[in-house]
Parts: structure tokens; C-alpha cells; sequence
């Protein structure tokens, strides 16, 4: 995720300061990691030194002063671009869970694999019913929804690898080794 992009976006709407765009961000994307309030006034800080925001005005509410800030010509144009750039399908295979699975079959035998697969399809299983649980909730916003449903595919791809792989475990085992 680009979070100079995110935040561009959030400003769109309007000039808003961090603790703004913290909050704008961590309910419009509530199943990704929260940004953190230095993550925030870092990237505030690198998107104003290169032209795309600029302060507009200073407000107190109770507590120290906060810097709004805006989007420029060239941060709107920024945006637009960022948004109109197809992302790329992921060239390499970058997972944890594939990488532990080869580890597994290179460095142990095949029933150490084959109860790793297991307890790692267990997990997925529970995952799916927590997200399940979720975008069901009847306070459920669509935020929610949309990302939970983003994580559910995500996690359903997992699971009928994890399956198909648990298939084929001791025969990728004897290649691995032959």
C-alpha cells in the first residue's frame, strides 16, 4: 500500500490535518494495519517537501496547534495518476506460508509438512469465520464489508491451495529429495 497515495486521496475531500487523516484512514481501511500518528506527519512532511500538499491553516481544539494540510495542482495530479496506473499481478510468489511449506519438505519429512499444512489450514479456517463474523454484525459498515470480503477471497485461495497441496504433500516430498 502507498501511503503518500492514501493520504492524497483522503485530502481530496478537503484540507484535514494528521490526526484527521489517522482516523480517515484507519475507518476507511479497517482491515489494514493502522497508520501510526509518525507515519502520518512523515509522509505529510516528504509530500509537502515535494510540492503535492501545502499547510493551510492552523487550528486548536484543546490541545496543541494542528497544521491542516491541502492537496496542489501537482499532488491532485499525483493522485490521478497513481489511480489511473493498473497494478501489475504480483510477478514473484512473495509468502510466508508457501516459503514454510518448501522448508518444510527441504528440512523435515513429510508428516512435520503435512501437520503444518493442517494447523495452517485450521488457522485460515478460524480467520475466515472471525471475517465472516464480521461483515455479518449488524453494525457492520460497508467499509467493513468490502474489506472483509477482500480477505475472505484471499483467504478462500489459501485454503484450496493449502488442500490441494495437502494431496500432493508426500509426492512433492520425493521430489524435493530425489
Amino acid at each position: 500500500m502507498s501511503t503518500q497515495h492514501v493520504l492524497l486521496g483522503l485530502l481530496a475531500g478537503g484540507a484535514r490535518h494528521g490526526y484527521e487523516l489517522k482516523r480517515a484512514h484507519d475507518a476507511r481501511l479497517p482491515r489494514a494495519r493502522p497508520l501510526a500518528f509518525g507515519q502520518v506527519y512523515a509522509t505529510l512532511a516528504r509530500l509537502q517537501r515535494d510540492g503535492l500538499v501545502v499547510p493551510a491553516g492552523q487550528e486548536r481544539d484543546g490541545g496543541p496547534d494542528r497544521t491542516a494540510y491541502a492537496l496542489t495542482d501537482q499532488g491532485r495530479a499525483a493522485l490521478e495518476h497513481w489511480l489511473g496506473t493498473v497494478e501489475p499481478p504480483a510477478p514473484y510468489l512473495a509468502s510466508t506460508l508457501f516459503a514454510k511449506v518448501v522448508v518444510a519438505l527441504l528440512a523435515t519429512d513429510v508428516d512435520p509438512a503435512r501437520a503444518y499444512l493442517t494447523a495452517q489450514r485450521r488457522a485460515h479456517t478460524e480467520r475466515l469465520r472471525e471475517l465472516t463474523a464480521v461483515k455479518t454484525a449488524p453494525t457492520a459498515s460497508l467499509d467493513d464489508i468490502v474489506a472483509a470480503d477482500f480477505a475472505i477471497a484471499h483467504l478462500d485461495a489459501d485454503l484450496r491451495w493449502l488442500h490441494t497441496t495437502l494431496d500432493r504433500v508426500a509426492d512433492w516430498h520425493r521430489e524435493v529429495h530425489s
